[in-house]
């Protein structure tokens, strides 16, 4: 088995998975392997979007029925769910679509959304037109990070090797920079 197999027999699937919970990197990835005729375009945002609305759907019913359990096991998420509740007073829609593109609440949206008095339906149908866009938005820049990345190589062969080198240390700091920040983050807040 090689990777083009693998990749076009179960990369949907791959996708549908990976966005249960997250799918910003494999969405991107997803997109740069349409670029390249591995997998089509609309069967990916399907998958995507089928893994992204299950994913919220699952999140939006453990608010609702385990909500308050989970706020006395992690207190620190209900200010969080006090000012969610707040805004989806005034923006209920706006917020319930949003919601994934906001980084560090992919997850804990959906549960605060479950908390509040927004019916299932109504979250079940702006979810749905959120995860629609959330996969053609991240799916299409992966498409385009996939053609500048081909006209790059194309135009700069003999530099090809440099470049993939500078992308991985690059990569390699922004991961180190995170980690130390964590760590500092940490030692502040233990303080």
């Amino acid at each position: 088995m090689n990777f083009d197999y693998l990749l076009t027999q179960y990369g949907y699937l791959a996708i549908f998975l990976c966005s249960i919970f997250e799918g910003e990197t494999i969405l991107t990835l997803a997109g740069f392997f349409i670029h390249k005729g591995y997998l089509h375009f609309f069967p990916a945002m399907l998958s995507a979007a089928c893994g992204g609305m299950l994913g919220d759907q699952l999140c939006f019913f453990l608010g609702r029925y385990y909500g308050s359990r989970l706020l006395k096991h992690f207190p620190k998420l209900t200010p969080m769910v006090e000012k969610t509740d707040k805004m989806l007073y005034k923006h209920s829609s706006l917020i319930i679509i949003l919601v994934r593109f906001m980084y560090g609440v992919r997850i804990a949206g959906p549960i605060a959304i479950g908390m509040s008095k927004v019916p299932f339906l109504r979250f079940a149908l702006f979810n749905m037109i959120g995860a629609l866009l959330w996969a053609l938005l991240i799916l299409s820049f992966g498409f385009i990070f996939g053609e500048s990345t081909h006209w790059i190589l194309a135009k700069y062969q003999h530099y090809a090797r440099l470049i993939v080198i500078i992308a991985i240390i690059l990569i390699l700091l922004i991961i180190m920079a995170a980690l130390y920040l964590k760590q500092r983050h940490k030692k502040k807040s233990s303080n």
